[in-house]
């Protein structure tokens, strides 16, 4: 093996090792590590670079781990339990240290995520203060140049800096107020209604996540508006329609109706992505799971899906 520098090393990079070992797949790897493909593959290319090793070779459907790599399997396992055993002794107490953090995220990720989370903050005398600012389609130098903390989006920045995880998964649906009008029954009749869409000022916006392969085109909007608690007063009281993720019927839109789109389109993530640099700040990831937890929420929030 060649002589590598063993401070490029980090848990999130020797955790996803592992991942892709015991299940022969970038693809299988992302979906466990709840992260995109090219993030599996990103971190791959940065071990493989660090060790000057291949460590997986294609055959057939899946990978074959060299020897170098079948090698590394107790070490590495070794390293994490001692990471473990070394950041399960560090001190940290959310009540008695003051944090500040600054999260880019659009009002949609923002009012799912984060009012529940602060409410409890205070009943529990948690010392923190959340910054919050539009992020659009985000890009790597938020977090690079340390201009946020963290971020959450459905597009997540693509980089081997940046490390990932899927909050939480839903369908897009129509959002429409039904004292005015029936959800579209058929494709057609999708296409021939107004719309109301969102445009970020920072770039991005509703048509960016809707992929639905048999939708011939994206129907030009009548409303554009520049963030997702715009959409309600324009579609209230009129034959509009919005068309967005699922879950929103529980903050942002919850005074509108909702059913299902009459085609099928792509399931839409959300996804946390920070810098690699906050990995092992106990702060940052005493922050991360409770972000986590409350994104698990969602869906017990929400068991009737409609």
């Amino acid at each position: 093996m060649n002589k590598f520098d063993f401070h490029n090393l980090d848990g999130q990079i020797l955790r996803t090792f592992l991942v892709i070992l015991e299940e022969s797949s970038v693809s299988r790897a992302a979906e466990r590590l709840e992260v995109t493909q090219s993030a599996v593959s990103h971190t791959l290319a940065k071990l493989r670079q660090i060790l000057g090793d291949p460590l997986f070779v294609r055959s057939g459907q899946g990978l074959t781990p060299t020897e170098t790599a079948l090698s590394l399997k107790v070490p590495v396992l070794e390293v994490l339990d001692g990471l473990k055993s070394l950041t399960d002794q560090r001190p940290f107490n959310p009540t008695s240290e003051d944090m500040h953090f600054v999260v880019a995220a659009n009002d949609m990720q923002r009012d799912l995520i984060f009012p529940p989370l602060v409410r409890r903050f205070q009943t529990e005398g948690v010392k923190l203060s959340l910054e919050f600012k539009p992020s659009g389609v985000p890009s790597v130098s938020l977090l690079r140049d340390a201009r946020c903390d963290m971020i959450l989006t459905p597009i997540p920045p693509d980089a081997p800096d940046m490390i990932q995880h899927k909050l939480f998964s839903g369908e897009m649906m129509c959002f429409f107020d039904k004292t005015c009008t029936e959800p579209p029954a058929t494709m057609a009749a999708y296409l021939a209604a107004q719309h109301v869409t969102v445009q970020f000022v920072l770039g991005g916006g509703s048509n960016d996540v809707l992929r639905a392969p048999d939708l011939p085109f994206i129907p030009k909007p009548t409303v554009t508006v520049s963030n997702f608690s715009g959409i309600t007063p324009f579609v209230r009281g009129t034959k509009m329609l919005a068309t967005e993720l699922e879950y929103m019927h529980l903050s942002t839109l919850r005074e509108l109706d909702m059913a299902p789109l009459p085609f099928e389109t792509e399931v839409l993530s959300v996804f946390m992505v920070w810098h690699e640099r906050s990995t092992n700040d106990p702060a940052h990831r005493w922050l991360r799971d409770t972000v986590i937890a409350s994104s698990r929420q969602l869906r017990i929030s929400d068991p009737d899906r409609r």
